[in-house]
């Protein structure tokens, strides 16, 4: 068998391809704004210019347990490139009076809407260049890929990751995250230009405005079950531990706007869970229990693993998490074959649906929306309504778009109509022969 070749990371070009020329600033590097009066000149300022908005924050995921925004960058044409500071402020609703219904142009927006919310900067439309690559079938979609492929430049990355609530912020940083508003307007008028060409503009028109209404994310259900390694947890009795360290580290986390890890990490809390010790010693001195706040918070952590210990049976998390939806679908076919002939057709004629518009299946129809829809069917004959019309109305209630309704409908109701189970005395199309 010939290896397939390797694809380069999101944001890494290839290695034949010809090195880009470096993006720079057009307009030099503009101080930080973090006093009144330099708030007051970028209001004025983007309140005067016309056109759209580029923006950007930068949180210090990885360092703060907060998802906060250290830093806010802004370009409009007539108003050039604002960097500000939101610290000293708390509160940019004057910027969002400036602005006004001016479009907003974000990379991968839903990562910064939520942080710029909190500052009472929310846009009343926008254009997500990183959504607009996924609708236009662009393989790989971040924001230094999609600046290199279409526009010809090549960004700096070598910033991304480092702690932007650290102050004051090296010029260099500021450079990368003022470059990165500064292609934003041009990236989003080729990508628009394509959207419209390819018949698509949309399709991208309604997901923007879904992006705009969404409501803000509840609380994770168990957000403790997401403890990596926690499938190394032994029984009940050890998951208990987990959730009650996980739940005493974020606490100490928040109230020290420190990242839950940089405590101890994962492993360790998984390591306690399973040995239980019943004291400082015993658990200090557990192979893998390490971190730099092991030692420091020695006694909230064998206060959280006696409360473990001290739980009723009843009380204990079960081995599952709990679930309003369908069963994983591996599980389909042993609980209902014919849901699992539904969803194996459906998948298969949604890939190849998608693939004909260039786009990846799961932007053509969320994959939760598609297991809901067909684990439970609407019936016909119990409604009254034609099938295609009630999975229409059922994705409609999930939250789909009318465009991946349009497109969707007729092909998910051929599917719960014409699936059906496999033969058990047929071996397959996979089985061996003799």
């Amino acid at each position: 068998m010939v290896d397939e070749p390797s694809t380069p990371p999101d944001d890494e070009p290839a290695e034949d391809a010809p090195p880009a020329p470096l993006l720079e600033l057009r307009d030099g590097l503009t101080p930080v704004v973090d006093t009144p009066e330099g708030l007051a000149a970028v209001v004025e300022a983007f309140g005067n210019a016309t056109g759209p908005v580029a923006i950007d924050a930068e949180r210090a995921s990885g360092y703060r347990y907060s998802a906060r925004a250290y830093l806010v960058q802004l370009r409009r044409e007539g108003a050039g490139t604002a960097l500000v500071d939101p610290i000293p402020f708390g509160d940019l609703s004057g910027l969002q009076e400036a602005l006004g219904d001016a479009e907003w142009i974000l990379h991968a927006a839903t990562q910064d809407l939520p942080c710029l919310t909190e500052l009472g900067l929310r846009p009343a439309t926008l254009f997500d260049t990183e959504l607009a690559g996924r609708l236009l079938g662009y393989p790989r979609v971040g924001l230094a890929t999609l600046v290199e492929t279409i526009v010809g430049r090549r960004m700096r990355k070598e910033h991304s990751a480092v702690d932007w609530s650290s102050r004051p912020l090296p010029d260099p940083w500021l450079e990368y995250a003022a470059l990165d508003v500064e292609v934003l307007l041009e990236l989003r008028e080729a990508l628009g230009a394509e959207l419209e060409e390819t018949g698509k503009a949309g399709w991208a028109r309604e997901e923007f405005e879904h992006l705009v209404r969404a409501a803000p994310a509840g609380p994770r259900q168990d957000p403790w079950r997401r403890t990596s390694g926690l499938h190394r947890a032994r029984g009940r009795r050890a998951l208990a531990a987990v959730r009650e360290l996980w739940q005493t580290r974020d606490a100490i986390a928040s109230q020290r706007d420190v990242t839950p890890g940089r405590i101890i990490p994962d492993a360790a809390i998984v390591e306690a869970a399973n040995a239980l010790p019943r004291d400082r010693a015993t658990l200090l001195g557990l192979k893998g229990f390490r971190g730099r706040g092991a030692e420091r918070y020695a006694h909230q952590w064998v206060g959280a693993l006696r409360t473990a210990r001290n739980l009723e049976d009843g009380d204990l998390p079960p081995l599952a998490a709990r679930y309003d939806g369908p069963p994983p679908p591996r599980a389909w076919a042993d609980r209902d074959p014919i849901a699992a002939a539904r969803l194996t057709r459906a998948r298969a004629d949604l890939k190849d649906l998608a693939d004909t518009h260039n786009l990846p299946v799961e932007n053509l129809l969320t994959p939760d929306f598609v297991r809901r829809l067909l684990w439970e069917p609407p019936d016909p004959e119990a409604t009254g309504v034609p099938l295609a019309e009630a999975v229409a109305e059922q994705l409609r209630v999930f939250g789909a778009r009318s465009w991946q309704v349009a497109l969707t409908q007729d092909l998910l109701a051929t599917a719960i109509v014409e699936a059906k189970p496999p033969d058990p005395k047929d071996p397959g199309p996979d089985a061996e022969t003799e």
